[in-house]
């Protein structure tokens, strides 16, 4: 038997420490990894792991994932990656981010300034609702990234003051609310115009067949990355428990107040189909005594902040909402989510109740 080699002769097998399954072992650089790290970021979500070294490599994508899976995340890092190889002196926009409520752009605005702070990206959100004349004056100085919802964004297309020429890296998120809030047109005004020679990536939390229609109008040979539901195990109870309360419409309101009394939630959503309903219902909770605000598209963005702030400080218990105003906000730790009036679509309704057990969080 050979004698054995000294420890410090032994040859680097890395088997005490395992594969790298972190988000370097992804191929993102290492101003990135540096970023996440010290966000807390620790390891990629299914999405992330499918979707960016694909994009890393240049390939149109088209992903779906459950809400709270960190989609964000997914195209936003690639994204920074190859605008930061590019010339950082241009004044136009290098990436362009669709999506659909000025919540959502915020937010996702937020996200991307964070993981490129260290790589000097610039980025700016553009949305209706909010000053033109501050809009106007960054894209004059210059910008890298516009994350902006479609209306907005055309308006700024037609003023001349978002140009789109040199936009390498289009990304559409959130697609098949946007198209259910009816931007279709704008979409495709946009879509028509920025380079044909770009990279596209659209994802959506459902793939009606009318998202699929785009994919398949504007993405080029898209790699199909498709995160099932997570199954659970034998035995293993459900993130989210449901419950169903069948009951005339005429008693709907009262039956509500007394779900309210029993399950005494922390925080909840109630959504309703319109905007009359909402504030119909939120008037009648108050009344009833409980601290409830309304939440919805005829609102200005100051009401709405106003609203989001009181109900974030927990000030407000109850969110009364439609699918359209509450799309894209993160707000942690709502323990209930109330169908007060139930979604057509068997999507939405998966959509509105995942966010009781989003990113993994259980109630």
């Amino acid at each position: 038997m050979p004698d054995q080699l000294p420890a410090d002769q032994q040859p680097d097998t890395g088997s005490d420490t395992g594969p790298d399954t972190g988000f370097s072992s992804l191929g993102l650089g290492p101003e990135l990894v540096a970023a996440l790290t010290g966000l807390g970021y620790e390891e990629p979500t299914p999405i992330q792991r499918e979707a960016i070294p694909h994009l890393l490599a240049g390939r149109d994508l088209l992903g779906q994932a459950a809400t709270g899976t960190g989609k964000t995340a997914a195209f936003a890092l690639p994204l920074l990656q190859r605008i930061a190889l590019g010339d950082g002196n241009r004044r136009a926009p290098r990436a362009l981010v669709l999506v659909p409520t000025r919540e959502l752009a915020m937010q996702v605005s937020e996200a991307v300034h964070k993981y490129g702070k260290g790589l000097g990206v610039r980025v700016l959100s553009v949305y209706g609702g909010a000053a033109m004349v501050t809009q106007l004056r960054a894209l004059d100085r210059g910008v890298d990234v516009v994350i902006a919802t479609p209306g907005r964004a055309l308006d700024h297309v037609r003023r001349k003051s978002l140009v789109l020429s040199d936009v390498q890296v289009l990304v559409l998120d959130e697609a098949d609310e946007m198209l259910d809030m009816g931007f279709a047109d704008d979409l495709e005004a946009i879509l028509s115009a920025v380079p044909r020679e770009r990279q596209t990536a659209l994802f959506s939390a459902t793939m009606a067949p009318r998202v699929a229609a785009i994919g398949e109008r504007h993405l080029k040979n898209p790699v199909r990355v498709m995160i099932g539901r997570e199954t659970l195990t034998a035995g293993e109870m459900p993130r989210v428990r449901q419950m169903a309360y069948i009951v005339p419409r005429a008693h709907k309101g009262s039956t509500l107040a007394r779900v309210l009394d029993m399950e005494a939630p922390t925080s909840a959503i109630v959504f309703c189909r319109t905007r009359g309903d909402v504030d119909e219902l939120a008037e009648t909770l108050t009344g009833r005594g409980y601290r409830a605000e309304a939440l919805h598209g005829g609102m200005t963005q100051e009401q709405r902040d106003r609203v989001m702030k009181k109900f974030r400080a927990g000030t407000v218990e109850l969110l009364v909402a439609t699918d359209v105003a509450a799309r894209g906000l993160d707000i942690e730790h709502l323990s209930h989510v109330v169908n007060y009036d139930v979604p057509s679509a068997p999507e939405s309704y998966v959509h509105r109740i995942g966010r009781t057990g989003r990113a993994g969080r259980r109630w």
